[in-house]
């Protein structure tokens, strides 16, 4: 792996929470809201987490390592989530156009929100962080379709070869 492929693939994660966030805006907040069967309750709870994780992960590769979801966390409207993703998706983005091709194999130690210590090359965990969100994207499909909706293609084909 390296950085070019790094960086390629947070674009496709930009690109591909963008299409969601979009199928989002569409329903209304009654949808958007509606308890369905999934590791979170609600098509706004998902992107919550997928947000969430997002912002805390960013903290971690800078050194921070936050007890508690942010200060927003807790049942906030989609356009707010929309601008803090966007917001942590720039500062992701300039973390990640400083880091050197060695950087990828830096051991990080880092604490999860229940205190437990961890540790892990910084290049897995980068990797780890679109692959979490690709995994909810999953999911928020299977929301979108218990709700009726046509979810759009988030697949990385699509990204590469529209």
């Amino acid at each position: 792996m390296d950085l070019a492929t790094v960086r390629r693939l947070y674009a496709y994660t930009a690109w591909a929470d963008g299409l969601v966030f979009d199928a989002a805006a569409a329903l209304s907040d009654e949808e958007r809201r509606r308890h369905l069967e999934s590791s979170f309750p609600s098509v706004l709870a998902t992107l919550e987490h997928v947000v969430a994780a997002e912002w805390i992960w960013l903290q971690r590769w800078r050194g921070d390592n936050p007890s508690a979801p942010p200060d927003w966390w807790g049942d906030p409207e989609l356009d707010f989530l929309r601008a803090k993703l966007s917001e942590i998706e720039a500062e992701r983005d300039a973390y990640l156009d400083r880091l050197e091709a060695d950087d990828l194999t830096r051991v990080l130690r880092y604490r999860l929100l229940s205190g437990e210590e961890r540790q892990g090359p910084l290049g897995d965990l980068l990797l780890h962080v679109v692959n979490h969100s690709t995994y909810h994207r999953g999911q928020l499909v299977t929301l979108l379709r218990q709700l009726g909706k046509t979810p759009p293609a988030t697949d990385l084909l699509w990204y590469t070869d529209p």
